[in-house]
């Protein structure tokens, strides 16, 4: 598929957004809970989202129910809580550094999926990405290094959900226009993560007594409108007319902004983890290599 200007300027402006959004949960986490913060940024994009569902609520895109509810599922909703909960034990930078796994699982899976060909350089990033990560967690100089491998994991997990809904994009909603798209996952998952934050979780008792919840509410309402429904909306654009592999390459750039805000903010990384984020990042090269 061809590049155009367009394309790699959403590249750009999606690896700057998500690579921002690590530090985003992390000021969330100072007055809400994990699960609090991964609903309220559900539900900030479903709000966001909800007339443009209206508008689109049409047959054409009841017929991709299925698809529209997996992408939900799993590019938004799944990763949301899992990355939350991650940064409870684990640094932003981390999560952004092995946030860079997603193109490895997005192309393991259209191998595994779609039978797509593999060539030799993409077996070989494959095996570099997972080894990258592996030593990314592994190299974090923390007490409890159970508890950073188990937390590290749920990051990998949101990266194999990513790759789900990359691949369920690619093979079901190809024909669907991105924002309508978007409205729809979200307008599926989002009445779930709403009744949840409000009726089962503690929410409103920390937006009335917590001193900070103020700031973090404003932060994850950003990381909700900006770091979901409007990025998701240019990634499955991206998708669309750049195809998945190309789309999911801001991991370029994604660990190096989310380095650069965990240091900006005093967080410890070590020369051995910069050396596993540069791996991971010539691993996707290798996946990207035509």
């Amino acid at each position: 598929m061809k590049k155009t200007p367009l394309a790699w300027g959403l590249l750009l402006a999606l690896s700057l957004t998500w690579g921002s959004s690590f530090i985003l949960m992390k000021r969330g986490l100072e007055a809400f809970s994990s699960d609090e913060v991964a609903a309220i940024r559900i539900s900030m994009a479903f709000l966001v989202l909800l007339p443009v569902f209206i508008k689109n609520l049409t047959k054409q895109y009841l017929a991709h129910f299925k698809g529209l509810m997996l992408t939900g599922v799993f590019g938004s909703l799944i990763p949301a809580f899992l990355f939350t909960a991650a940064e409870t034990r684990i640094s932003s930078a981390l999560a952004g550094m092995l946030n860079a796994l997603t193109p490895v699982f997005t192309i393991l899976l259209s191998i595994l999926w779609l039978k797509i060909k593999v060539s030799r350089h993409q077996i070989i990033g494959l095996s570099l990405g997972l080894l990258a990560a592996v030593a990314l967690i592994l190299f974090d100089e923390v007490p409890d290094m159970f508890k950073n491998v188990q937390f590290g994991f749920l990051v990998i997990i949101a990266t194999v959900c990513y790759a789900i809904s990359v691949n369920v994009i690619r093979k079901y909603l190809s024909g669907l226009k991105p924002l309508g798209t978007t409205a729809w996952a979200f307008t599926i998952i989002g009445p779930v993560a709403l009744v949840y934050l409000l009726l089962f979780s503690d929410f409103r008792l920390h937006l009335a007594e917590h001193p900070q919840a103020a700031s973090s509410l404003m932060y994850t309402s950003i990381l909700g409108v900006v770091g979901s429904a409007l990025s998701v909306i240019a990634y499955n654009y991206l998708i669309n007319r750049a195809g998945t592999v190309f789309a999911s390459s801001c991991t370029y750039l994604i660990p190096i902004v989310a380095l650069f805000w965990g240091l900006l903010d005093g967080e410890s990384v070590n020369f051995s983890q910069i050396a596993c984020v540069l791996l991971l990042i010539f691993s996707v090269y290798l996946l990207n290599r035509d």
